[in-house]
């Protein structure tokens, strides 16, 4: 498998204004190595201690993204490198961002995920959790974070009206945010959404950022 070339047709395919995510997880140091060597410099990673041992050992200049559900305890370690936090699902998780981020003397950029799937084993905001959780302001007090935009995942499956309709639904959620709440946060303008099977559906329903794995790597190897 030629990583280089199915790197090159992964960004062929992707518009002005948005980037790749290149998922990484599960794969060595050497597959990543020579997406690098391509000119792919961001990676989406979903297990702390994988993505950790990668940051210390591959080139610093690469921007760590973590895709995956993460947990309060883990935090810690990934507060002082990560680029991204794509799937912040609570309130609670935002605060022990922060709290952490405080210590380490950064402001982490973080992506609220929304529960947009007709599958329960996903994890993200209700709209009217979120919607909530906004309104209610508490956030605005999270000194070292910053709220960058939203995420989600479409329902696994092979009828594309129900994708581009999930995604159309986040999509709109996300114009409702940027209007009520961060209108005036230029930083606000990511929405993560779209993988290997499902991100041209993604980009026309306005995705900026595509996390695509096994097109540009293989299946991965559990």
């Amino acid at each position: 498998m030629n990583i280089a070339e199915n790197l090159k047709q992964v960004l062929s395919e992707l518009p002005e204004g948005v980037r790749l995510v290149a998922v990484s997880k599960f794969h060595p140091n050497e597959a990543i190595e020579e997406a690098y060597r391509a000119g792919q410099h961001v990676f989406g990673e979903s297990k702390v201690q994988e993505m950790t041992a990668k940051y210390e050992s591959l080139p610093k200049d690469i921007e760590w993204h973590f895709i995956g559900h993460l947990q309060t305890n883990k935090i810690k370690y990934i507060v002082p490198y990560v680029a991204l936090i794509h799937g912040i699902d609570s309130y609670k998780l935002l605060a022990e961002v922060n709290k952490q981020a405080a210590k380490a003397d950064r402001t982490v950029n973080c992506l609220l995920q929304l529960h947009i799937a007709r599958e329960e084993t996903k994890f993200g905001f209700s709209p009217d959790e979120c919607r909530e959780m906004l309104a209610g302001g508490e956030w605005k007090e999270l000194k070292n974070i910053r709220i960058c935009g939203l995420m989600g995942m479409a329902t696994n499956t092979d009828n594309v009206e129900q994708i581009k309709a999930e995604f159309c639904s986040l999509s709109s959620f996300f114009q409702e945010a940027k209007a009520t709440w961060f209108a005036d946060a230029e930083y606000f303008r990511e929405l993560s959404m779209g993988m290997s099977h499902d991100y041209h559906e993604a980009i026309s329903a306005g995705s900026t950022l595509v996390r695509v794995g096994s097109k540009i790597f293989g299946e991965r190897n559990y």
